[in-house]
């Protein structure tokens, strides 16, 4: 991407707070950096991702057609942005612009974007009160349900009016909902956990109220001790259980965003910004504006990102990155916001604020990723579909058959069996198998730098074994420095650095930067460029002084019929120490050619060797020559090497890898990588490259270094693993549960499971798959 659209991106963020009335009244479009397609006349948040909109300022609406577009959207309001995304942890196709519950399963929706630790879950707070309100009276029914004969506090049928009494705001308002999300997943035709509980305890309680009420209407044989046989014990345990059960699960599931809620306080909530007369003011972080000149001192953090203009310090930015040692930072240098200065006093110029800053992104990314469905969970969901009928279907079958052929009574023993196998199916823990690792897997990779784009990423990254690198900025650090420039016969090497260093202006590509970079060191005087074109990754050619200039690798030159006999020994020898040969013709003839070098990476062999322990060959394809791609090759240790790569060239090699039946991750950093990137089963972007390359990738490394490959490669082989031991769970336990509650034991051992117990493990089921997919937190 070239510096002016960088310019114009990063200038999208920055508008000031208005309200969507302003925004229709001033004309500004607002869209989404993912889903560019979707557009509103007012800021808010992207219903398919959802991001933050940023505004389409007036001109390049105008140029693109926006405006046109706008007034599409004002006047058919078809496109309405909520202000947040609400959505649900095992259903993430469900997204509403509202709280509420998941029209599927039942639970409660969550915002995208956690809320902070200050804030309380408004579902934990309304079961906390609800438990602790009513858990005395389903004490009371226990205890005398259990120990009333022997204790004689009330007559026979006394105690049985007092336990209905006691039960009443234990099921009719503690059980209320549950009840209702019972009622509402029938009228969804979406059985779900929630229908099982509210048939199960209801049956137990209608009936026990029916006893209560009418004891004429039951036959002898169910009585017990002077009076019909009642079970509000039973119904309230269940409910009281059920409510505990969801307040552990809620908690746990809270800690589950643990890292993202630590990334959105990251971020510092104000900013000291630099006067025009050098004075200093102190301003919310929200109105910071790209080109503010901010001061930070020691110990603060950095605000937004932007560039040092004075000064000079150390800056610890493993918050984000994951890089334990401060970075030193001077004038020129990048600083990310929400990292912190570490010593030194700097003064910065803001250059990304708002949605636009990296913290917001990752933020953005994570919070997606955490919200996307694994493939791993089709086959959970493929059950679930037909486990709540199936589940239906055996309890009426436990119902009939012990009031047919089991011991007298016979239906009492039906009837509870048959609640015991409502209450302790949980499809809950089922669905939750896999989104909660997944939750866990994307916060714990983006404490170390790596963000996945989605589950599938996280699934599919553990399979890879063969990994394509780039060169420039992947394996190198992408800052190139200019060495030399060499002239043919009538061409001095400053006038070859000169007119290559103009042609270069317009290039995004780091080996143009090292080399406009030099000429403006030397002093030398540049001249503008005409009728520009960039061939992506390989050249570039216009019009300097009226020459006709083309500037590229070899294969660049042989494409324009250029001889390159006159300088080509003295470029290979420059090839073999390792260095970039750029070749410039005039007219198209050879004029000269200019060296750039791009040192490897510090971190580079270790990240090498940590792939190859696990067992990924690495392939490197670049767009440098042959000979310079062999040497860099032969100091890595990397066996299979492609030199002068075009980005068609990289391309063409994962689909050909792919069809050798290889499972190819593609890493990259700049725009002509893109392609690859999109093709490869997973694309890895650097976080240090373009924007492009990082929106077509399913996985970014913030920092840009490849031992986070290593790193994200086992966080997906232990998440892989956490889905499916969670998986296993979740279906043995249902396997089993469910037959035993059936009372297919008591033949045999004359056991039986009591509704209570049923719902005991009915709530402990959910607690312990998410409790096991934080135990990814300490891996």
């Amino acid at each position: 991407m070239s510096d002016t659209h960088r310019h114009h991106e990063h200038h999208h963020s920055v508008v000031p707070e208005v309200t969507r009335e302003q925004a229709l009244r001033d004309g500004t479009t607002y869209t989404c950096p993912m889903h560019p397609e979707v557009q509103a006349p007012h800021p808010g948040r992207c219903p398919r991702c959802g991001m933050a909109l940023v505004a389409v300022p007036q001109p390049l609406q105008q140029h693109t057609g926006h405006a046109a577009q706008l007034a599409s959207v004002a006047s058919s309001a078809v496109v309405a942005v909520p202000d947040a995304i609400y959505t649900c942890p095992m259903h993430p196709e469900i997204r509403q612009d509202h709280p509420g519950t998941c029209p599927k399963c039942g639970m409660t929706l969550e915002s995208i974007l956690p809320v902070t630790d200050d804030e309380e879950n408004h579902e934990l707070r309304d079961f906390t009160r609800r438990f602790w309100w009513t858990l005395p009276f389903t004490l009371v029914v226990t205890v005398l349900a259990m120990f009333g004969h022997e204790l004689s506090l009330f007559s026979v049928a006394t105690q049985t009016w007092v336990e209905l009494i006691l039960s009443l705001p234990v099921v009719l308002w503690a059980g209320q909902p549950f009840f209702i999300r019972g009622v509402q997943s029938i009228a969804q035709r979406s059985l779900n956990m929630w229908t099982l509980i509210g048939l199960g305890t209801g049956a137990a309680f209608v009936y026990s109220l029916a006893a209560t009420l009418v004891p004429a209407w039951f036959p002898p044989s169910f009585r017990s001790m002077g009076r019909v046989s009642v079970y509000f014990e039973a119904a309230d345990v269940i409910i009281s259980l059920t409510l505990l059960g969801q307040m552990l699960e809620l908690q746990a599931r809270s800690r589950t965003s643990a890292a993202i809620k630590a990334l959105l306080g990251l971020a510092p909530k104000t900013a000291r910004r630099v006067r025009d007369d050098g004075s200093d003011e102190d301003i919310l972080l929200a109105e910071v504006h790209v080109g503010d000149r901010l001061r930070v001192r020691p110990g603060e953090k950095v605000p937004v990102d932007g560039v040092v203009t004075e000064g000079g310090s150390s800056v610890d930015e493993s918050m984000l990155t994951g890089e334990p040692l401060p970075v030193a930072k001077a004038v020129g240098d990048k600083l990310i916001g929400a990292t912190l200065n570490t010593s030194g006093a700097l003064v910065m110029r803001a250059e990304q604020v708002g949605s636009q800053t990296v913290l917001s992104q990752i933020v953005q990314m994570v919070a997606v990723a955490q919200r996307s469905k694994a493939p791993m969970q089709r086959l959970a969901d493929v059950v679930a579909g037909y486990f709540v009928i199936a589940v239906f279907a055996i309890a009426i079958a436990t119902f009939f058959a012990w009031g047919v052929l089991g011991p007298q009574p016979s239906w009492l023993y039906g009837l509870l069996n048959a609640v015991a196998v409502l209450i302790i199916a949980c499809p809950c823990a089922l669905g939750l198998a896999t989104p909660m690792s997944i939750m866990v897997a994307t916060g714990k990779a983006a404490g170390q730098g790596v963000l996945f784009r989605d589950a599938t990423a996280i699934e599919q990254l553990r399979q890879v074994h063969t990994l394509v690198v780039d060169k420039t900025g992947t394996l190198t650090e992408g800052k190139p420095s200019f060495e030399r420039a060499m002239g043919a016969s009538g061409w001095t090497e400053t006038e070859i650095l000169r007119l290559a260093a103009s042609l270069d202006q317009g290039s995004e590509h780091p080996l143009a930067d090292a080399i406009v970079r030099a000429a403006r060191a030397q002093g030398l005087a540049l001249t503008a460029v005409e009728d520009f074109e960039s061939a992506s990754g390989i050249g570039v050619r216009g019009k300097v002084d009226g020459r006709q200039l083309a500037l590229g690798n070899r294969a660049f030159m042989l494409q324009l019929g250029v001889a390159l006999d006159v300088l080509e020994e003295a470029a290979e020898s420059l090839r073999q120490k390792g260095a970039s040969v750029i070749q410039l013709a005039i007219d198209g003839q050879l004029a000269g050619i200019l060296a750039v070098s791009d040192p490897i990476k510090a971190s580079t062999p270790e990240a090498l060797a940590s792939l190859k322990a696990a067992g990924v060959a690495v392939v490197m394809a670049t767009g440098d020559g042959w000979t310079t791609a062999n040497a860099v090759g032969r100091q890595l240790g990397i066996a299979e090497v492609y030199g002068e790569v075009k980005p068609a060239d990289k391309l063409a090699l994962v689909e050909r890898l792919q069809k050798e039946g290889r499972v190819v991750a593609m890493a990259g950093d700049g725009i002509n990588d893109a392609p690859a990137l999109a093709r490869a089963d997973v694309g890895i972007a650097m976080g240090t490259g373009t924007d492009v390359a990082m929106h077509s990738a399913q996985l970014t490394l913030v920092k840009g270094d490849l031992r986070g490959i290593a790193a994200a490669r086992a966080i997906s082989v232990a998440t892989v693993a956490n889905m499916r031991q969670n998986l296993l769970f979740a279906l043995l336990y249902n396997s089993l549960g469910v037959p035993v509650a059936a009372g297919v034991l008591y033949p045999s051992t004359g056991w039986l499971l009591s509704p209570m117990i049923a719902a005991l493990a009915m709530s402990l089921s959910s607690v312990s798959v998410v409790a096991n997919a934080l135990r990814l937190r300490s891996k």
